[in-house]
């Protein structure tokens, strides 16, 4: 609990508080309410047991068959918003950021690890990068980065799979009050609603491919229309899938027991390897705590005596109230101004700027415009589509970049970002990367639209199609 009320204070541009609601079904044990309430209060948390018919005016999508409710004070986080924000701060503070680069391989010599070897596939340019402790916090990739420094690390991945809604049809994060399993979250988040997830195990040498399937979706579908009925007539904009890290104690080759912890492996004291920490498991809500124990870790190799203040020092976007940063930027009009501030706190003033590029709109779905856009190239390490995409959400509307990836490509050559050839293959690889979201669930609407976006960019533009990824 502490956990998160940190992250509300230190990230709140990035956190909407919407409060949650554990609900019983017909087929659920009813029993399992107590169950859970008490496991709340004894670790902090407020759980207050509600009646069904409360639960319904408070949040109106709920299946109205629900037996039983739990009301949490729950939220939604932003990760694309919050690794931005987190990515700015370790800007200002001296680090370089090097996004879109492939570590190939780990300098060493003999028992210490160096640096890393990497390489930009957008230049096609390699190179070495030195520090006097690497710190291995890859994710699932992570057993193999160990790899290059012959070291292992036993991780089970586990795949997980997600459904995006094309509008926001609930406020409320809507939970099934049961042990975990597939499908038993709604979360509202922006302007879309989510339905998860799923897990299923897959081979190390599949986390690469992140498909969801058939089977995933119709499980996802047929669970989440029983939290909110009025799934079963809401487009399904996209589906998407990661892999959990999870990691098993090096006395448990099996896998048995693998953690959902956060896993801090110091390689000097566990395998005699110099220079080298490794820091994985956890998730989202951890992120700031496995930060703080990773950096305490080296710096004690350092010896480095100050305290972090992470917990206590807001993040960029968090360092004043939405209140006053509204208030800032008055004369823009409420959708744009809403949307800014929703996104990028109290940085909006920076960039909105009185000139007609500035406010023009780029992306009707999500409200950005084109100073946004410039200042994400300025001070967000936009080099690609795919990086603006997950820094101001263009193309992540119901048009899915039909009208706007265009313009936001011209808008990168623009600003000097891209030059024109790589505007066009940018182009190419985002259209791309959206399909491969919108294929699993491509009936109906989201078919019909995927049809006209290849029409209007292929037929019209004049868009080449990739030789062997077809838009």
């Amino acid at each position: 609990m502490r956990k998160n009320q940190i992250l509300k204070r230190i990230a709140r541009h990035c956190i909407e508080p919407t409060n949650g609601l554990f609900i019983t079904l017909p087929e659920d044990d009813l029993a399992f309410q107590q169950t859970f309430i008490s496991a709340c209060t004894a670790a902090g948390i407020r759980a207050d047991a509600i009646d069904p018919a409360l639960a319904r005016r408070l949040e109106p999508s709920v299946n109205p068959a629900l037996t039983g409710a739990v009301k949490v004070p729950d939220g939604t986080v932003d990760p694309f918003r919050l690794t931005a924000a987190n990515m700015l701060d370790a800007r200002e503070h001296g680090a370089r950021i090097l996004t879109g680069h492939e570590v190939t391989g780990l300098i060493r010599e003999g028992n210490t690890v160096r640096g890393v070897r990497v390489f930009d596939p957008q230049y096609n340019e390699r190179s070495e990068l030195y520090a006097a402790v690497v710190i291995n916090a890859a994710g699932i990739w992570g057993q193999r980065i160990a790899e290059y420094a012959d070291l292992s690390i036993r991780m089970f991945p586990a795949k997980g799979s997600l459904l995006i809604l094309d509008h926001r049809i609930n406020n409320h994060v809507i939970n099934r009050c049961r042990k975990p399993s597939d499908a038993d979250i709604l979360v509202p988040g922006d302007t879309i609603s989510l339905i998860g997830t799923t897990s299923t195990h897959v081979d190390y040498s599949e986390i690469d491919v992140n498909r969801v399937t058939a089977e995933e979706v119709d499980i996802l579908l047929r669970e989440g229309e029983k939290l909110a009925p009025v799934m079963a007539q809401t487009r399904i904009l996209r589906a998407y899938a990661g892999v959990r890290p999870l990691v098993a104690s090096d006395n448990d080759p099996s896998g048995r027991n693998v953690s959902r912890g956060i896993v801090l492996l110091d390689h000097a004291q566990r395998d005699g390897m110099e220079g080298f920490i490794t820091i994985t498991g956890g998730k989202l809500m951890t992120y700031r705590l496995m930060a703080e124990w990773a950096t305490d870790a080296v710096c004690r190799k350092l010896g480095n005596t100050t305290p972090c203040v992470t917990a206590e020092q807001p993040l960029p976007g968090s360092r004043q109230s939405t209140e006053k940063t509204l208030q800032k930027i008055i004369s823009l009009p409420a959708p744009l101004r809403g949307s800014a501030v929703y996104r990028h706190g109290d940085r909006t003033p920076q960039w909105l700027g009185e000139g007609r590029l500035s406010r023009s709109l780029v992306c009707e779905c999500e409200a950005v415009t084109a100073g946004e856009v410039q200042y994400a190239v300025e001070n967000l390490t936009v080099n690609t589509l795919l990086d603006l995409r997950r820094r101001t959400r263009v193309g992540m509307g119901t048009c899915q970049g039909e009208l706007c990836a265009c313009r936001a490509a011209g808008l990168l050559q623009r600003f000097h970002a891209t030059t024109s050839t790589q505007s066009l293959t940018q182009l190419s690889d985002f259209l791309n990367e959206r399909w491969k979201g919108i294929q699993p669930v491509a009936w109906g609407d989201a078919l019909r639209e995927s049809e006209f976006t290849r029409w209007v960019y292929q037929g019209l533009c004049g868009l080449e199609k990739e030789p062997h990824n077809e838009i």
